[in-house]
């Protein structure tokens, strides 16, 4: 599993390589005059930035352990974010993101140590019965509630973007946006999943690595319609990433969190 930050110092280390690996990727994508523009949607694909500072960009965030909420510098371990509800305090990430400190609270917009738009502790958790009952890779999303901070929730705060489930992999490009645990900046990259089985989707990104599991991928009409999770926990090498299928269970769930009082 790379999707999770690891905590030995192998581990970081691993991660801290990998990430300088992502600065050349970048920079050579960035400058490369081979990179071609989709013929259906805004290119360059497949290359990875840093992702601009916007409000909009806010709905994505860094989940933090409760070890880490007075000093958030390198201390978060997976990405999460805002999407729509009724009681507009809903965040999605992967399940075996959020299936751990129960003290975990989420950061939206962090960068650089800051969090520009506060800090919000995790309320309540839904994790589909597959997931509950045997971790299985099928069923690796999962959503939570969040407390209100100053009389406000998430959404009132950053916005939110739509949950879909049913849509066809690969039917649009989506962007992905994470926290790599070696840099306290987010990364983004848009390209188009394609198919990897009937119940799990790929996308070909570079420098996704250990703290990017929960990430969104979002489509155009700002819809959720994948998060890196699922197969291999993410996966394996920095440059491929995996997310479950939406379907029934993930619609079901979303269900479940949405009608939470």
């Amino acid at each position: 599993m790379k999707r999770s930050s690891g905590i030995s110092r192998s581990a970081r280390l691993a991660g801290n390589r990998r990430y300088a690996l992502f600065v050349t990727v970048v920079t050579l994508a960035l400058t490369s005059a081979s990179v071609a523009t989709a013929d259906d949607g805004p290119g360059p694909f497949g290359v990875t930035t840093v992702t601009e500072a916007t409000k909009e960009g806010a709905r994505v965030g860094a989940l933090f352990g409760a070890a880490h909420v007075t000093s958030l510098a390198g201390g978060h371990h997976c990405t999460a974010s805002v999407v729509h509800s009724a009681g507009r305090n809903l965040i999605v990430s992967a399940a075996h993101c959020l299936d751990g400190d129960p003290g975990d609270v989420f950061v939206p917009g962090y960068r650089d140590g800051m969090a520009p738009y506060g800090v919000w502790k995790i309320e309540k958790r839904f994790m589909p019965d597959g997931w509950s009952k045997g971790q299985a890779e099928d069923s690796d999303i999962g959503f939570a509630t969040l407390v209100e901070v100053s009389g406000k929730e998430i959404e009132d705060v950053v916005g939110a973007n739509g949950f879909a489930t049913g849509m066809a992999t690969g039917a649009t490009a989506v962007t992905v946006t994470g926290y790599p645990s070696a840099t306290d900046q987010p990364i983004s990259c848009t390209n188009k999943p394609t198919q990897h089985s009937g119940t799990q989707q790929r996308i070909d990104c570079p420098g996704f690595t250990g703290g990017t599991s929960g990430s969104p991928w979002v489509n155009g009409d700002q819809q959720v319609v994948g998060v890196i999770g699922g197969h291999e926990q993410g996966g394996l090498t920095p440059d491929i990433s995996y997310s479950v299928v939406f379907g029934k269970e993930a619609s079901e769930l979303y269900k479940d969190a949405t009608a939470d009082p």
